[in-house]
């Protein structure tokens, strides 16, 4: 394998990187679209503004909140219940305070 083929390699995949990201950042904001205006105006912005600076593991916790039913959501997010899980719990602190100036 010559270093032209290794070079053409790395831009294919950090070409196939990027439109996975892309489709995945796409699959998420679609996911925030929720039945409640309430719960968009929250995860929306945080998808485009805070989501990439995120860990690994915060991403899937995010990704895992979206799974949720909107009426909890809005309940945890009103302050209205406290979730049980603390890392889904620790997730709607982190864009509580994102939001508050």
């Amino acid at each position: 394998m010559s270093g032209n083929d290794v070079s053409s390699n790395t831009v294919t995949n950090n070409e196939n990187s990027t439109n996975v990201l892309k489709v995945n950042k796409a699959r998420l904001k679609w996911a925030c679209r929720r039945g409640m205006l309430e719960l968009d105006v929250l995860f929306i912005p945080f998808v485009d503004e805070a989501y990439d600076d995120l860990s690994t593991k915060d991403q899937f916790t995010f990704e895992r909140l979206l799974t949720c039913q909107d009426p909890e959501l809005f309940a945890w997010f009103m302050g209205h219940e406290t979730c049980e899980d603390t890392e889904l719990n620790a997730m709607v602190q982190h864009i509580l305070k994102r939001i508050k100036v």
